[in-house]
């Protein structure tokens, strides 16, 4: 796993209130939580939703 460089951001108390990170970190993260979103949507999905070839080609063909 890789470390995360973090900048904390404190108030006029030196208490924590913000982190900011890089762009690229960020993107990083994005892209991981969306992969993991879209993971769970198609695992969670129920194979009745799943159509055969030609109930998919009528679907698509409207």
């Amino acid at each position: 796993m890789n470390i995360i460089d973090k900048q904390y951001i404190v108030d006029e108390n030196n208490k924590k209130i913000a982190v900011q990170i890089g762009i690229e970190t960020f993107e990083k993260i994005e892209q991981i939580l969306e992969d993991y979103a879209l993971f769970n949507l198609m695992k969670g999905n129920s194979d009745s939703d799943l159509l055969e070839l030609n109930g998919a080609l009528k679907y698509y063909d409207k």
